[in-house]
């Protein structure tokens, strides 16, 4: 016999095979429970924690445009020249830190 001749039997018994056994793995009983959805708590959990990580960035950003906007009341101005960076920026975090 030829290898492909073979093959071909050795796919077709075991297609048989695994489409004979089939029926009995899927058989369901008559009291069978449905199937349960995932549970809840896993996802509240989630949620939970993406909820603290928005609120943990929407706090950060709200420090950063606090500290920002104190800045440029003290004369920081990130717009401005820069040439005068790092001095006008100490300058203004002296002024607010009144230094």
């Amino acid at each position: 016999m030829s290898c492909a001749r073979v093959r071909s039997i050795t796919v077709l018994a075991s297609l048989g095979i695994v489409l004979g056994a089939t029926p009995d793995s899927f058989a369901q009983s008559a009291d069978a429970t449905p199937a349960t959805p995932p549970s809840t708590p896993a996802l509240t959990s989630k949620q939970a924690q993406k909820a603290q990580r928005k609120a943990e960035r929407k706090a950060a950003r709200a420090k950063n445009s606090a500290e920002l906007g104190q800045l440029e009341k003290n004369g920081y101005n990130p717009a401005a020249d820069r040439n005068d960076y790092p001095d006008n920026l100490r300058k203004a975090e002296d002024k607010a830190n009144g230094q």
